[in-house]
């Protein structure tokens, strides 16, 4: 393939969590056309592309986290040479708790432009299987591999109120439900996905005292992600009366006026501004 300076580009590749159904044909498309591409399992990708009936002309390398800051600089320096170069891992999108943020941030510093073949992603996977809240959530990634630094992690997560989706290692989910549990309570609401996609595909909606049981009975095989509820919202009681008309002098005190404090007041703790007003404003007995 001729190459000239300046044309080549990054494409992150978002690969099939299991089922090579789920190959887009961007990906079929680009492993067939690319320069380079760099793999984080070498051996995953040649089954892939035999799956996919798809021939890779171009060289592959291996791109994993024992060797991904080597080499980076040679896949920017391909990029700037004007290759294609393609970057996919085992499964789902690169950079998320894969290999590829530090290649990202390199192509961008080097001016070289990235783009996405977009594909299926596990965090979204299993939040739209795990039956719990979607409208906010947060992707916390593994947890820490050892108990202290994860009960730490997870008390500084036990208030969050958005749905949180979490990535675990088959021989560490029995701890680390346990600990959720610990930090959680046994009632809150979760569901372990595990082999997304797959033939063996499994759900389990339970609250995390019952997975925490489940788990300790055996090791699950295969890949897993825990999605939790996030915190109860606890109502915060309306502010007393005396505590209003305070605060509303205090940014009187400040040379705001009357109408503006109580406005700013009034939209701080959630109050229709006439209730304000007439805190501030009772009525006289006539």
């Amino acid at each position: 393939m001729g190459k000239t300076p300046g044309s080549g580009r990054l494409v992150l590749l978002g690969a099939p969590l299991g089922n090579p159904g789920d190959a887009s044909t961007r990906l079929r498309d680009t492993l067939g056309q690319a320069d380079v591409v760099a793999a984080e399992d070498t051996r995953r990708l040649t089954r892939l592309a035999r799956d996919l009936d798809v021939v890779i002309p171009g060289r592959i390398v291996s791109y994993f986290e024992g060797n991904e800051e080597r080499r980076t600089p040679d896949l920017v320096a391909a990029v700037l040479d004007g290759a294609l170069v393609a970057l996919v891992t085992d499964a789902g999108m690169p950079s998320v708790s894969d290999p590829g943020y530090r290649l990202v941030r390199a192509a961008l510093d080097a001016g070289v432009p990235v783009t996405v073949a977009p594909g299926p992603s596990a965090v979204t996977t299993a939040l739209a299987l795990s039956g719990l809240p979607t409208d906010r959530f947060c992707f916390e990634g593994f947890l820490p591999r050892t108990g202290g630094p994860r009960r730490a992690r997870l008390r500084a997560l036990a208030a969050e109120e958005r749905t949180l989706v979490f990535f675990e290692a088959p021989h560490r989910v029995a701890s680390a439900l346990a600990d959720l549990a610990g930090a959680f309570g046994a009632d809150r609401p979760a569901a372990l996905c595990r082999e997304l996609t797959k033939t063996y595909e499994e759900v389990l909606r339970r609250p995390l005292g019952e997975l925490a049981s489940w788990a300790a009975t055996g090791e699950p095989r295969g890949e897993i992600t825990l999605v939790v509820a996030g915190a109860p919202v606890v109502a915060t009681p309306p502010p007393a009366d005396a505590d209003l008309r305070a605060a509303v002098a205090d940014l009187e005190a400040t040379g705001t006026s009357r109408r503006d404090a109580i406005a700013a007041i009034a939209t701080e703790y959630g109050l229709r501004r006439r209730d304000v007003y007439a805190v501030v404003h009772p009525p006289t007995a006539g």
